[in-house]
């Protein structure tokens, strides 16, 4: 297990902005909980107001269900035209897979790209933009640090 701090998010935050830019997104949704925190900061970072969130469940602590389910439904303005999907790691990529589908079945008139602090090279879904390789399971600082 490796613990992932905060001065290492702020830093890896920033590079994602940066490889988004290009892509100049109208709209972020983060894939709760996992990725709020990063798309606050890309929000604040890339000055982008539309920030909508959509809930998945995956994962029983570390352990993985048999099935992914996605609750919520964005609506975007009519202006939107690019989307950035956010989440913490595609772990399995299930969870980005299936939310990227859904969001893309849903708003065929909209370009969604994702992006990711972590990548496994065995996920089924390779994020469009991310900044570490993961080899073992990480223990993100908002999950560790707020907890007695």
């Amino acid at each position: 297990m490796k613990y992932y701090g905060y001065e290492n998010f702020r830093e890896d935050t920033k590079k994602l902005i940066k490889q988004a830019t290009d892509f100049k997104p109208d709209a972020i949704v983060a894939i709760a909980r996992g990725g709020l925190t990063i798309a606050h900061c890309m929000a604040e970072g890339l000055d982008i107001r539309e920030v909508h969130s959509l809930r998945t469940e995956l994962y029983d602590d570390t352990q993985k269900r048999d099935s992914i389910s996605v609750y919520n439904n964005c609506e975007f303005f009519e202006s939107v035209k690019r989307v950035i999907v956010v989440d913490d790691i595609s772990d399995s990529g299930d969870t980005l897979d299936a939310v990227m589908k859904e969001l893309k079945s849903k708003n065929s008139n909209i370009e969604f790209k994702s992006a990711t602090l972590f990548y496994k090279k065995t996920s089924i879904y390779k994020p469009d933009f991310w900044v570490n390789e993961a080899n073992e399971w990480i223990e993100f600082f908002w999950e560790k640090d707020f907890k007695d």
